[in-house]
């Protein structure tokens, strides 16, 4: 089985980010690492308290990554060009997940039964990245 987990980048925010999705997934941090932890760091610098790598369990077989991305590591243009999927396994989970990652966010399609027979809506939370919801009764399990 091929397993993909979302690896995201923030812009100083990464910490605040992620408490926001472990309130919204629940579980906890497996790991959480600052730069100021890694061996070789040069003690007082700008970015030494945020972060290198967070991981956040959001499902049996996916993790949501991240790190921030100081500017001497060549800080670029923050990218709207994905969204991260989520599949639930009823109509409540995706409710709740979408009001929880909404919130403070904006909604570009609300939840509702779409044509092809899902339950479905997309919005982008506060820190500008896109996410659709979805149940589907009719999908098949994963395996």
């Amino acid at each position: 089985m091929t397993i993909i987990n979302p690896y995201l980048n923030f812009n100083g925010n990464c910490e605040e980010a992620f408490t926001f999705y472990k309130s919204v997934f629940g579980g906890d941090f497996v790991s959480l690492m600052r730069f100021q932890d890694a061996p070789g760091h040069q003690p007082g610098s700008a970015h030494a308290n945020q972060i290198m790598h967070v991981s956040l369990p959001v499902g049996s077989h996916t993790i949501l990554m991240g790190s921030d991305r100081p500017a001497s590591l060549g800080e670029g243009a923050f990218g709207d060009n994905f969204s991260i999927s989520i599949g639930t396994t009823s109509q409540a989970e995706a409710d709740a997940l979408f009001h929880g990652i909404s919130a403070d966010g904006h909604v570009t399609m609300p939840l509702d039964n779409t044509f092809w027979g899902a339950y479905f809506g997309m919005c982008t939370d506060k820190f500008g990245i896109n996410w659709m919801v979805s149940y589907d009764p009719n999908a098949l399990p994963a395996s």
